[in-house]
């Protein structure tokens, strides 16, 4: 029996958008500031069709200038529709081109839309024999579905493919027939595509209409069966109903003709596509097409690249560990260098140092050099638990030197102590990419890396903040360099995994030695561009300084109360169990209370709590996320009891159960690290565990922070926290003087504002006006709107935007300097903290207006929120150098963005007091004084 072929037609726009929503919260940032995520989510739909599918024909469909009949019928046809965002409009040329060089059909004619295309094409080709996948999310396709014709929707965020036939279609859409989708889609309209639809008929009455009548003609025709307003409304707007069905069915008389021998799969231009991935920065996409292409550049120790370039397709072939789409690489076609330099295409010398005599004379040469790029190889990725594999150096492009270490713990350790004179030459700049790493490594063996420090990674956090700073991105980014991947040493993750003791020490020398060398290479390329940002004083006087702070802070970890989180854990699961039980009562049954779906039905079905149109996700099931939650609580006891168990459930799996099992079994500490080049804002982040995010609103959220306990009894911890630090910021950069005047007279900032908004006296001002001003304080950092603010208090819109007016008028200077932020960003293109810091608005001139406000916003907020961390961070650096150079017992522990945690030796205190408060205070001089509270006890809990 002869088999089908298949058709896969991919409805560009469709996927271009999911794409680029894909990455909304974290978008893809190339280092020439261009957002590739809609690019990047389309290609990877693209890719991963023809990677699991392996189609004999693919083309992909574009809608060109809108529907001119539809909107000839409809006018406001998508007139409601955003306008498309700037990333998009940027990413439809570099996605024609890619598909240009893949040889990959586009199919677009003036005047129609995508999915008309899509079906006019699909019939044609059913009756080819042919059978068709529509790749898309959109689910009106299902209208088109038959025995032959299929919807593919490509897998997202976790979930699988999901391939819609006959069946499925029937089944979702609880029809008989696909053609009845269009009925049903003419029943309920479209907001998406402002289709109106039949007032008051949504999903559940179109499927129960169509279950009764059959199609919207016959529900027209047997009005009179209906009653009251649902009648009423029918009936004046039947036109409208026939209108709707008619702008929702997918036109099949396209001027498109399917030509199988067109829509083959050809072998893409390999150069091409390559050179558009590179320019792109899409290492990891090149990489995953060069293997469905089975594109062969430099096999491991062959100097020679094998790229063929035959246009002729081969019939696809499956191997057993990866698809290789046109079978295996042609040797005899040509040979072409590969974009990327590597260890097999470039000269190096990197040599291996493993008697005493080779080690004296690097030590000797590394003793004369002003600066050396250094790279620990370890047994793992713990620094504080991973031993010492060896070390490699370079200060030369192209050469670099590796010294193995003993797996003995003592021999190890006599090797090391003899590079200690170079570790600690205060004249020798040490140059590594994460540096922090190495320091925390190298302390385990009582070795302190001293004298200046260049960390690549850190360089170009300050240069790109908005783009990854990996060092393979890196070094194929500015060097056109593709390192290579420690896989190819130890494996993929996963327990067969080899340590790197376990490699020859050969083989390690190349990659360690590659490591350093083009480390080295990224200093030379990153130190002129600091100064060409104006950042090289910000990286030399706190990023740099504050490694070596956070590497010690990291080290030294802080103490925990097991046994007090598991009488907390055994709390909660009370208190959890209690809610449950109350939940289920006020139910009615017992249902799955993790289960959104479940949790959805009970409330708006059964319960019918959320008026008539409760809100729906795209999946088509009830939103129960916890802004819709928190709306309702007020309401309805059930609601708050979901949000209670909620909040309860993150507590205890996230927190309470989850820090005793990250104790280090050998310092019996947790150890969190510090990011330092995450956050654009230049805000550190903590992570493994993240004490950064414990709750502290409500009383079982702060309760954890009762496990954080001082190191012994000689100990007490405590806490400085700056008071309100950002408001001072704002109210010194605008140099608004009424705010700067109570700062100055030591006010509380809340009640002196509320008592010049409200117009009454200082003593006067009630707790809730008090409320309101503090809301609308800190708002203002972030762009609070009326209806925000209306949110967040029990103030009216009016009020709000009143209340707003008001805040304006009594601060006209803060009013003008957002104004003067937001013309300096449009202008430049960026906004900078007091220190320089600089961030990229990339979006700031964006025609689309939800867009551009963000970033306006982000114009604002980051040069305050950026100042803020500028300043704890010059406080760090400046406690920690007098805790070290003056042997304090008392050490610094944590960093909780405006608060500082230490462990305080009681004989210190008074001291440490003094000290810190001093140095925080005054770590950078405002036109307002910067104030800082202390606290002292037992555990964190009382301190703060």
């Amino acid at each position: 029996m002869e088999t089908k072929q298949r058709l896969f037609l991919l409805d560009a726009y469709a996927l271009i958008f999911r794409g680029y929503y894909a990455f909304i919260k974290n978008p893809r940032i190339n280092s020439k500031g261009l957002d590739t995520s809609a690019v990047l989510g389309f290609m990877n739909s693209l890719l991963e069709v023809i990677k699991k599918e392996k189609p004999d024909h693919l083309a992909v469909a574009f809608d060109k200038g809108g529907s001119k009949d539809r909107l000839e019928l409809f006018p406001a046809y998508k007139a409601n529709r955003d306008e498309t965002p700037e990333a998009i409009k940027i990413a439809v040329p570099y996605i024609k081109e890619i598909l240009n060089a893949m040889h990959i059909p586009i199919i677009e004619e003036s005047g129609y839309e995508a999915d008309d295309l899509i079906g006019t094409l699909s019939k044609q080709a059913e009756k080819e024999n042919f059978t068709v996948y529509m790749v898309t999310p959109d689910k009106d396709y299902a209208q088109l579905v038959s025995e032959n014709i299929f919807m593919y929707k490509p897998a997202r965020m976790g979930n699988g493919v999901e391939i819609w036939g006959v069946n499925e279609v029937k089944e979702k859409f609880e029809i008989e027939d696909p053609l009845q989708v269009i009925d049903f889609l003419g029943m309920m309209g479209d907001s998406v595509d402002n289709i109106p639809g039949l007032p008051g008929v949504g999903e559940k009455t179109a499927k129960k209409f169509l279950k009764e009548y059959g199609s919207l003609e016959n529900l027209l025709a047997n009005t009179h069966e209906l009653k009251g307003k649902m009648k009423e409304k029918i009936e004046e707007n039947k036109a409208q109903g026939l209108l709707s069905k008619q702008l929702a069915t997918i036109m099949l008389d396209c001027p498109v003709t399917f030509n199988a021998k067109q829509f083959e799969l050809e072998r893409p231009d390999i150069e091409k596509s390559e050179a558009l991935f590179i320019e792109l920065e899409f290492r990891r996409m090149k990489e995953q097409f060069d293997k469905i292409f089975n594109v062969d550049n430099v096999a491991p120790g062959n100097n020679t690249s094998t790229t063929p370039v035959s246009a002729t397709p081969t019939k696809p072939t499956s191997t057993d560990d990866q698809f290789s789409l046109f079978g295996e690489a042609n040797n005899d076609i040509s040979t072409e260098t590969p974009y990327f330099c590597n260890l097999n295409t470039t000269t190096h010398v990197y040599q291996i140092c493993d008697s005493k005599m080779s080690i004296r004379l690097l030590i000797q040469n590394l003793l004369q050099q002003h600066s050396v790029c250094f790279d620990t190889e370890t047994t793992g990725i713990d620094a504080l638990n991973a031993e010492l594999v060896g070390i490699a150096f370079s200060y030369q492009k192209g050469a670099a030197f590796y010294v193995p270490f003993p797996e003995d713990k003592t021999e190890a350790q006599e090797v090391i102590d003899l590079f200690k004179p170079f570790f600690e030459a205060e004249q020798i700049e040490k140059i590594g990419q994460n540096l922090k790493y190495d320091i925390k490594v190298l302390k385990q063996y009582n070795v302190a890396v001293k004298g200046p420090l260049f960390d690549t990674m850190i360089a170009h956090y300050l240069i790109n903040p908005d783009m990854r700073h990996n060092m393979d991105i890196l070094a194929e980014t500015y060097l056109k360099y593709s390192p290579q991947p420690i896989e190819e040493l130890i494996g993929k993750k996963g327990k067969n995994q080899k340590s790197m003791r376990d490699i020859d020490p050969t083989l390690v020398k190349e990659y360690a030695g590659e490591d350093a060398d083009i480390t080295y290479q990224l200093k030379e390329c990153f130190e002129p561009q600091l100064q060409a940002t104006n950042t090289i004083d910000l990286f030399k006087n706190i990023e740099v300084p504050l490694v070596s702070v956070l590497a010690d802070m990291e080290s030294e970890g802080i103490r925990l109360d097991i046994d007090f989180l598991a009488s907390l854990s055994s709390t909660l699961n009370q208190d959890i169990k209690q809610l449950e039980k109350n939940i289920y009562t006020e139910a009615g049954e017992e249902f799955n209370l993790a289960s959104p779906k479940q949790l959805g039905d009970i409330l708006f079905e059964k319960l019918k709590i959320g008026g008539s149109k409760p809100k729906k996700t795209k999946t088509g099931q009830y939103a129960t996320g916890e802004e819709i939650l928190s709306d309702l609580a007020p309401k309805h006891t059930v609601v708050q009891d979901i949000l209670d168990w909620r909040q309860l459930i993150k507590l205890q799996n996230t927190y309470v159960d989850a820090l005793p099992k990250q104790v280090d079994p050998k310092t019996n500490r947790v150890h969190t690290e510090y990011m330092q080049a995450v956050a654009a804002t230049g805000r550190l982040s903590s992570n493994n565990p993240n004490l950064q995010n414990i709750p502290i609103r409500t009383e079982r959220g702060r309760s954890v922070r009762k496990a954080f306990i001082a190191r012994d009894e000689n100990f007490v911890i405590m806490a400085a926290d700056y008071s309100q630090i950002e408001l001072r910021i704002i109210a010194a950069l605008s140099q608004e003087p009424n705010m700067i005047e109570s700062f100055k007279n030591g006010e509380d900032i809340h009640r002196s504002t509320a008592a010049k908004v409200f117009n009454v006296p200082l003593n006067e001002v009630t707790k809730e006006q008090r409320s309101h001003a503090k809301t609308v304080n800190f708002g203002i950092i972030y762009g609070v709107s009326a209806f925000g603010l209306s949110n967040q208090t029990n103030l009216s819109r009016s009020e709000s935007k009143e209340l707003i007016d008001t805040y304006y008028a009594t601060y006209p200077r803060l009013k003008d300097y957002i104004a003067k932020q937001i013309d300096f960003a449009r202008e430049n293109g960026y906004v900078q903290t007091i220190l320089g810091r600089r961030r990229y608005l990339k979006d700031i001139n964006s025609h689309n207006a939800v867009v551009k406000s963000a970033a306006e916003r982000n114009a604002v907020n980051a040069p305050i929120q950026g100042s803020a961390a500028d300043i704890i961070k010059i406080a760090m650096i400046n406690i920690h150098k007098k805790l070290t150079s003056e042997n304090w017992k008392s050490k610094l522990l944590l960093q909780v963005h405006d608060e500082l945690v230490f462990d305080a030796h009681k004989e210190e205190l008074d001291n440490l007091k003094t000290m810190v408060k001093e140095q925080m205070e005054s770590a950078f001089t405002l036109s307002v004084p910067l104030i800082v509270d202390l606290g002292i006890g037992e555990n964190w809990l009382e301190a703060h």
